[in-house]
This record gives C-alpha cells, sequence and structure tokens, in this order.
C-alpha cells in the first residue's frame, strides 16, 4: 500500500471514530430533552389546591371555650344567674358589725336589692322604699337585704343618715355581686367603667331564684318586689 494510500485510510477511520464519539452525547442530550416535557407534564396533572393556596383554619375560638370565657370576664360580662337556679352562697360583714349568711335565711323567702353606692339620690330612694315596706316583707316571710360595694363604716352612715332599718351589707371585693350577676360593664358621659348593676333578686324559701329584676327603675320598684314577694 502506498504512503497517500495509508494516509487516506488513517483519515477515514479517525473521521469514523470521531463521528461515533460525537453522535453517543448528542443521543444522550436529545433523550433528556424530550423526557423533560413529560415530568413537567405530570406535575401540572396533579389535582387540587397547593399548600400555600390551601384555606387555613380559624383561628377565632369557638362558643363557649374557656378563651371566649375568658375574654368575657376581661370584658366584664360575668355569667348570667338564672331564675330557678340554687342562689348563690355568701358571707359577709354587715353595718353593725355582724356577719350575714346565705344560710341564716334557710326556709324564709329572701330579698337582695344591689345598689351602686351609699348616699347616692338613686340609691337612697330605693333603700328608703324598702324600708317603708320592710313591716309588709315581714308579714310574707320575707327578709330583705341591701348589698353594695361600700365599706361597713359607709353603710352604718347611710343607714343612720336615713333612719333606714334594713341590714346593708358590704361586698368590696365584689365576690357576691358577681355571683349574682351585678357586676359589670357600665357607661356614664361616654367613659366605660366596671361597677355594680342596680339589680333585685328573689330567693324562695327552697334557695331557688325566683325572680330577678335587672338594670332596675327605682320608682315603684319596691313595691313591685313586695308583690312577687306574696305570690311566690
Amino acid at each position: 500500500m502506498s504512503k497517500k494510500s495509508r494516509k487516506k485510510s488513517l483519515k477515514s477511520s479517525t473521521r469514523a471514530k470521531t463521528g461515533t464519539k460525537r453522535s453517543a452525547p448528542a443521543r444522550a442530550k436529545s433523550g433528556k430533552t424530550r423526557s423533560l416535557p413529560a415530568a413537567k407534564s405530570t406535575k401540572n396533572a396533579v389535582s387540587g389546591p397547593s399548600p400555600k393556596s390551601a384555606s387555613k383554619p380559624s383561628s377565632a375560638p369557638k362558643a363557649n371555650t374557656p378563651a371566649v370565657a375568658k375574654a368575657e370576664s376581661a370584658a366584664g360580662k360575668s355569667p348570667q344567674l338564672a331564675e330557678g337556679a340554687k342562689a348563690p352562697p355568701f358571707r359577709l360583714p354587715r353595718d353593725g358589725g355582724e356577719v350575714v349568711s346565705l344560710s341564716d335565711f334557710a326556709g324564709q323567702k329572701l330579698v337582695l336589692f344591689f345598689y351602686p353606692r351609699a348616699n347616692t339620690p338613686g340609691c337612697t330612694k330605693e333603700a328608703i322604699d324598702f324600708t317603708r315596706l320592710s313591716q309588709a316583707f315581714a308579714e310574707s316571710g320575707t327578709a330583705v337585704l341591701g348589698v353594695s360595694a361600700d365599706k361597713p363604716k359607709a353603710q352604718e352612715a347611710f343607714r343612720d343618715k336615713h333612719k333606714l332599718n334594713v341590714p346593708l351589707i358590704s361586698d368590696e371585693k365584689h365576690e357576691m355581686l358577681e355571683a349574682y350577676g351585678a357586676w359589670g360593664e357600665k357607661s356614664l358621659y361616654g367613659r366605660t367603667f366596671m361597677g355594680i348593676i342596680r339589680t333585685t333578686v328573689l330567693i324562695g324559701g327552697d334557695g331557688r331564684i325566683k325572680r330577678i329584676w335587672r338594670h332596675v327603675k327605682v320608682d315603684g320598684h319596691a313595691d313591685e318586689v313586695l308583690a312577687a314577694a306574696r305570690a311566690a
């Protein structure tokens, strides 16, 4: 074989080898490119919302949960005492230095009138009206107690000034007031505050609540309570 023939043969062999080496990556690259759309199509075919778009559960507390109870307490919304319920017990000081408890009136009817503050106009009129009817209440087998957050000394001054003959209880810590639903949020001249809500409760001889008057209007109220006590 001549030198020229050998050179031609060598070049042909080199080109053949080079073409084989080039074609392999090309085929591999081409195969990889064809597989991408298939993978993308499979991902898009999945149904349902993405994790980001999925609706989140509401964080608002449900009714009657401890969170709601706590919020209502902070807002001054004491649990409402219902008619027919057992009267909450209490043991508190009264004018004159004695201590009064619910058990002292076991077996007889009892009227509790809760008033905001001693010696204020509405509270004075209400206490005088219950004093005026005290004998009629006694004849119907009903005891009467006035309740406020005033100190015992303030209650005594209130009693002496207006010649009141109904016992006046001091609930300075608001425990009894809250138990009977007479402590809550009030507003005056655009200002909101916590205070005593004028309330009256009639308790039967069985120790259960017979009648509740909330947000009492003083005029004629004592007479209305007496009529209810007679009928109980």
